[in-house]
């Protein structure tokens, strides 16, 4: 596929969906589509380690957060994602170092309390696709997503019933391309362990 960036994304997208009059609405059906695969999409190049600061025992998640995958302690132990309520009858205000964490909103609250850092790996949104940001690795690696996520977008803006229907069908063949793709290079040579006791 000849699609390298936000330009040629543009193009491609008009001719698929047969409209040549989307220029003016591309970026907001770029921000709708980007939208959706967000929510859904999970894959090796959408983690992200980063470090987290905490005070009292609550830290600011990073601004580009889906998904917790792992966080661990300053001692690089994970600790366990438990409900807020769990959280907070279970550790009351005891200090101490952090095993357990739950998400409110933006922050990250883990206790025992304490102000060390912690190490979150999580799943990020895929960075926008803009002018000055014209590519990005989702584009690199599976430009049919893009291109049927944003014909799905043009089809369903222009009240094409059958157009939006097999440009999401077309979407789903891509996005499970990519999810196979994906457990492959995790999976691939792993080797299965079977759990109990050896006869």
């Amino acid at each position: 596929m000849s699609i390298s960036d936000y330009a040629s994304l543009l193009v491609d997208a008009g001719e698929y969906s047969g409209r040549e009059d989307i220029a003016h609405n591309f970026p907001r059906f770029l921000g709708l589509a980007e939208l959706k695969l967000n929510r859904g999409l999970r894959v090796a190049d959408m983690e992200v380690t980063d470090e987290i600061s905490l005070i009292d025992g609550d830290g600011t998640l990073p601004a580009d957060f889906l998904e917790a995958r792992e966080v661990k302690n300053v001692s690089g132990i994970p600790i366990r994602a438990v409900s807020l309520q769990q959280l907070t009858s279970s550790y009351m205000d005891r200090n101490g170092t952090p095993a357990g964490y739950a998400i409110v909103g933006s922050t990250i609250k883990v206790r025992p309390t304490s102000d060390e850092d912690i190490t979150v790996t999580y799943y990020g949104k895929i960075p926008a696709l803009t002018p000055s940001n014209p590519s990005n690795w989702l584009l690199e690696k599976a430009s049919d997503v893009y291109l049927f996520a944003l014909v799905n977008e043009i089809a369903i803006w222009g009240k094409d019933v059958d157009g939006a229907t097999a440009a999401q069908q077309l979407l789903m063949l891509a996005i499970s391309g990519l999810k196979i793709e994906d457990e492959r290079s995790r999976w691939g040579n792993a080797q299965v362990v079977v759990g109990g006791v050896t006869p």
